[in-house]
């Protein structure tokens, strides 16, 4: 079993990502890529800048690796997510896992991205043409 855990100011690759989770002995792999979009809630988004707590942010998304490998049996578990200033189309996150069967893959990948963004630091600013907004950690 393997968990990758990175925090990263450089762009993210979701082939890395999937490479890490190949797994001959599983049959499911799943992949969430969260990327910049071009609006939030009808206002045009210019850009979005992500700031973390280092420390406690690897150590909190390694919590959500072992959680996944505990309850659903991941074999092999990858997030990573960006910091800094990210353009329209940028990836900020991936998380990939490997498991044996798809549904165990498709439940933990869910769990990973909602549990990261409800108790990992990890916050995300929002630039307008006309100002800026930090964003509350939940969807």
């Amino acid at each position: 079993m393997a968990i990758d855990i990175q925090l990263k100011a450089t762009p993210l690759s979701s082939d890395e990502c999937i490479k890490k989770v190949q797994d001959h002995h599983c049959g499911g792999l799943a992949v969430f890529i969260g990327t910049v979009r071009n609006q939030t809630q009808g206002r045009p988004v210019d850009h979005l800048e992500f700031e973390a707590y280092e420390p406690m942010a690897v150590k909190e998304m390694s919590k959500i690796a072992e959680q996944m490998m505990d309850r659903w049996n991941a074999k092999h578990v990858c997030i990573h997510h960006r910091t800094g200033h990210l353009a329209l189309g940028d990836v900020a996150v991936i998380i990939a896992v490997s498991t044996a069967h798809r549904a165990e893959a498709f439940a933990s990948c869910q769990y990973a991205i909602d549990t990261l963004k409800q108790t990992v630091p990890i916050w995300k600013k929002e630039i307008f043409e006309d100002g800026e907004v930090w964003v509350a950690a939940h969807p």
